[in-house]
Parts: C-alpha cells; sequence; structure tokens
C-alpha cells in the first residue's frame, strides 16, 4: 500500500493511524508526504518509511506572507510535478495508492496510479470538499462565491470551474508528461466515483439524500500509548486540570499576542494553563508557575486531564478533544475549521469563537461556556459515541480491495 498526502499534521496523522493498521494486518506500507521532520519521526513511531515529496509544509505555512491568490497555479504546477516524482518511485511494485491532501497533490497521485495501472482509492478528512446540496462549498482565495446565489448545485458547479481555472494546466501538463490524456474535471477526477470520509459520524455527519456514494469509514486514529513527559505530569498532579491552549498547524499570523490573551482569559477564569507550541511558536508568557508550555505530547492522554481545550478546530484536534470527553473552544482560522466550530457548538460540546483573532473579552466568553459543568456533561456523554474503529474499517476494506486486484490480474 502507498498512502500519500500533502498538507499539514492533520493530513499526515490519519495515514500514520491507516498505516498502523495495515501493518498489523501484515500488509507493506509507504507514506509519501512533506519532508517535515515531524511528520518522519511520528511514521517512524510506528514503524512506517516516510518518502519525503514536495516542499517542507512547515515552511510554506508559517512563511512570513501566505501565497498570492494569482500564484496558485504555478504552485499547484511545482507541487504536482516535485511530488509525483517522488510518488512513481515509491509506488513501485504496489498494489493499491490512497490519495489525500490538497487537490493539486491527490489530483497527480491519483495520475501516477492511473499511468501506473495500480488501483487507488481518493480520501477526505472533512466533508467540505465533497459536493452536496445542503450546503455551499468552501471558497478559493481570489475566487469568491457570489453571496447572490442560493442554489447550492450552482455554487458547486461554480467551485468545479474555479477548480479546473487554478489547477487543471498544471495536472494536464503533468498527464501529458507520462502519456495520460487530459482530464476536463479536476474535482470530479479527484473526488472519483466512490470518495472516501475518513471522519466521525457523530461529529461530521453526511446528510442524505446526496449526489455522491460516500463511504465513511469513521476518522483514522492511531492509539497514542506515549507516556507523558514526567515534568508535565508533575504539573498536571499539581492542581486542578487546567486549560489546554494550542493551535496546531496554524501560524496565528493574524495575532501576535494570542497567547496573552488566552493565557489571561483562563486565568480570568480562575484555572491554569498547559500551552501548546504548535507552527505558531506560542510560549509562555510569565514565570508563574500556573503556566506549562509542551511541544510534541500525547494528546489524547493530556485532553483527557484537562478542564477545556482551546484549538484551531482542525478535524483531527476536534476528534481528539471530542473522544477524551473535553469541552472545546474552536478558534477557527482557515479552511474547514469554521464548520468544525460549528459542529462543536451544535453539539453543546463547546463553543465556537467568533472569528480567527484570540481576544481576552471574546475568549473569556466562549470559556465561560466551555467550562460550564453542562458543557462537561455533554461531552463526556459524546464522547462515549465517537468511533474508535475508523482506521481498522479503512484497512479491511483496502486489504479487500488489493486481493480482489491480485485475483483479477493476468496469470
Amino acid at each position: 500500500m502507498l498512502l500519500t498526502t500533502y498538507g499539514s499534521r492533520g493530513d499526515v496523522e490519519p495515514l500514520a493511524g491507516l498505516a498502523a493498521e495495515l501493518r498489523a494486518h501484515g500488509a507493506e506500507v509507504r507514506v509519501c508526504a512533506p519532508p517535515d521532520d515531524e511528520f518522519a519521526e511520528r511514521l517512524a513511531g510506528v514503524g512506517v518509511s516516510m518518502v519525503p515529496a514536495g516542499p517542507s509544509a512547515r515552511a510554506l505555512t508559517t512563511a512570513a506572507a501566505p501565497p498570492s491568490p494569482a500564484g496558485l497555479p504555478r504552485r499547484a504546477a511545482e507541487l504536482i510535478a516535485g511530488q509525483s516524482q517522488a510518488i512513481t518511485g515509491a509506488a513501485e511494485g504496489c498494489d493499491l495508492l490512497v490519495a489525500t491532501g490538497v487537490v493539486p497533490a491527490a489530483a497527480g497521485a491519483l495520475s501516477v496510479a492511473e499511468g501506473l495501472g495500480i488501483r487507488s482509492v481518493s480520501v477526505t478528512f472533512q466533508q467540505l470538499t465533497l459536493p452536496s446540496p445542503h450546503r455551499r462549498p468552501l471558497a478559493y482565495p481570489g475566487r469568491p462565491l457570489p453571496p447572490e446565489v442560493t442554489d447550492n448545485r450552482v455554487l458547486w458547479d461554480l467551485d468545479a470551474q474555479n477548480i479546473n481555472a487554478l489547477f487543471g494546466a498544471a495536472l494536464n501538463t503533468f498527464r501529458a508528461s507520462i502519456g495520460l490524456p487530459p482530464v476536463d474535471d479536476v474535482r470530479d477526477y479527484v473526488i472519483g466515483g466512490r470518495p472516501w470520509l475518513a471522519t466521525d459520524p457523530v461529529l461530521d455527519p453526511w446528510r442524505e439524500p446526496a449526489d455522491l456514494d460516500v463511504v465513511q469509514t469513521g476518522a483514522w486514529i492511531l492509539p497514542d500509548a506515549r507516556p507523558l513527559p514526567d515534568e508535565l505530569v508533575a504539573f498536571l498532579d499539581a492542581g486542578t486540570p487546567p486549560v489546554y491552549v494550542g493551535f496546531g498547524s496554524m501560524p496565528l499570523r493574524g495575532s501576535a499576542d494570542g497567547a496573552r490573551h488566552a493565557i489571561e482569559a483562563v486565568r480570568a477564569h480562575g484555572r491554569r494553563v498547559v500551552v501548546a507550541r504548535g507552527w505558531a511558536d506560542l510560549d509562555l508568557i510569565d514565570d508563574r508557575d500556573d503556566c506549562f508550555v509542551v511541544g510534541e505530547v500525547n494528546q489524547q492522554a493530556l485532553f483527557a486531564r484537562t478542564a477545556a481545550v482551546v484549538h484551531h478546530g482542525g478535524a483531527g484536534t476536534t476528534t481528539t478533544a471530542a473522544g477524551a470527553g473535553a469541552p472545546q473552544v474552536v478558534v477557527p482560522q482557515a479552511a474547514d475549521q469554521p464548520y468544525w466550530a460549528g459542529r462543536v457548538a451544535a453539539l453543546g460540546i463547546g463553543a465556537a469563537h467568533d472569528g480567527p483573532i484570540p481576544a481576552f473579552g471574546s475568549l473569556s466568553a466562549a470559556l465561560t461556556t466551555a467550562l460550564d459543568p453542562g458543557t462537561r456533561a455533554r461531552a463526556t456523554a459524546t464522547a462515549g459515541r465517537v468511533r474508535t474503529d475508523g482506521a481498522v474499517v479503512a484497512a479491511k476494506l483496502l486489504l479487500g480491495s488489493a486481493d480482489r486486484a491480485r485475483a483479477s490480474a493476468p496469470a
């Protein structure tokens, strides 16, 4: 099996969960992912070697200025070319390829599989890229959706046009270079006839009727057995459960004082704080003993010992906090994160912060909701409904598909 992605930690972590489950069933697994050390170390922890592909995801995400909308087609061409070269080599001898990540990367990976005659599966870790009559698509930078249009199917047609304009030329240039015909609709090519949705059905229900035959496996969670650092355990044991504050792979460009506002808001509620550095490089604001800073850590174990989790709303962090029964405050930064914030609020397991900039007043109000005993009770009840077998389901489906492919191959 070859698992491919281009994205942040939230795109790589689920592949680690799936890879571990596939290996437990005796499969040989390779993963193509951005060449960031933390990704390679995480995959090595489950006995999987990583084939680096494309530029550093952290360097691109934390650059001083985000890529301009006008530069997206050029970046797409560079990503497809660079990643696909690595995938071509890694795919040798594979029975099946799993493609995830940003649209151009997934399109390039699927094209490599097509050229090599390898079966492939397209997977998303959030449903907002899958056309649905029940909601609007996400807008691409520089290509806003017309607010006056209320017919979702019309908006999804416009979404397909935008994706073709941004990525079509780059993809078809690459496909021509490996002897494949052009595709007319990049989005439909990536989604395919039966896309997989690797999210929890309680947190992220797929609504019917729909225009797609979606396979929802559940989230691909890697059980984390790593012990918490001794110093962190001592901090947790020394007082009441703290509030976790961390924004994962988000750089928090809009708020240089994000850590200060968050810590002060938590303190105003009489709570201690665990601050996660993340890609925003958050740190403590003073030397008081009510705060502790962490780097890479077992979130499953840590969240279970918190009073609440303040985070950016990535699919993985939202699912981990929900599974731990921790109330949440979601401060969405981009892409699918406002959706996850809305789901947390709708389920009553936390609060959706209004906007991406964590300010003292707005965070204090959101924490009032998250720290309410009723929110804790609903979070605890929801934790019992969050599935933990998503990677098992996906692994069995993939292994069955690979077995059928070998059985049908010419002798």
